[in-house]
């Protein structure tokens, strides 16, 4: 659904719906379903990845799936993520506007939403393509523990950010939708 007046699309832009059940707000980012998925669905392979996949979105050099390129990185690398759950610029919703266009059932009690924003960014651990996190230099773990703490401290200064997450991805079943060992 499109609010031609506005650009918002429920398809292409993050929001939050409120679940009137739990008092709190549920957050939708339908666009994240359209990025390539590299992960498994099925159980976990026992195969040797090699050091380096000149297929690997998260490689260094290489080219991600929407063409940008990433640097020729040595240690812990960051960028913005290109299929980030929110985003920092999008046009504004709110359950109103949806009545304008759905129709005046579309405002209850029990169906509530609103735009948010925000900001995501892709971590990848090491340049390495068959590591995981466990499997790094203590080192390599304190760099990536120093740019969590940067990344925080930059993220907490911004007044438009209430919430920060640091995770890592790892696991098809967990969602992950690239081996290479990263984070967000």
């Amino acid at each position: 659904m499109l609010f031609p007046e506005e650009g918002f699309s429920f398809a292409d832009h993050s929001h939050r719906r409120f679940n009137p059940l739990t008092g709190s707000w549920v957050l939708c980012s339908p666009h994240r379903a359209k990025r390539p998925w590299l992960g498994q669905v099925e159980e976990a392979s026992t195969e040797q990845r090699p050091t380096y996949d000149p297929a690997c979105f998260l490689c260094p050099g290489n080219k991600r799936a929407t063409g940008a390129q990433n640097d020729c990185y040595t240690s812990t690398y960051v960028f913005s993520n290109d299929y980030a759950a929110v985003h920092a610029e999008q046009p504004d919703c709110s359950t109103e506007s949806l009545a304008l266009v759905a129709g005046e059932n579309a405002s209850s009690d029990l169906f509530r939403v609103e735009s948010t924003r925000g900001q995501c960014s892709v971590i990848c651990f090491s340049p390495r393509h068959d590591v995981t996190l466990p499997e790094l230099s203590l080192d390599e773990i304190c760099q990536i523990i120093r740019t969590w703490q940067s990344m925080y401290a930059n993220l907490s200064a911004d007044p438009s950010i209430a919430y920060i997450q640091l995770f890592e991805n790892k696991g098809a079943a967990m969602g992950c939708s690239n081996p290479h060992p990263h984070g967000q």
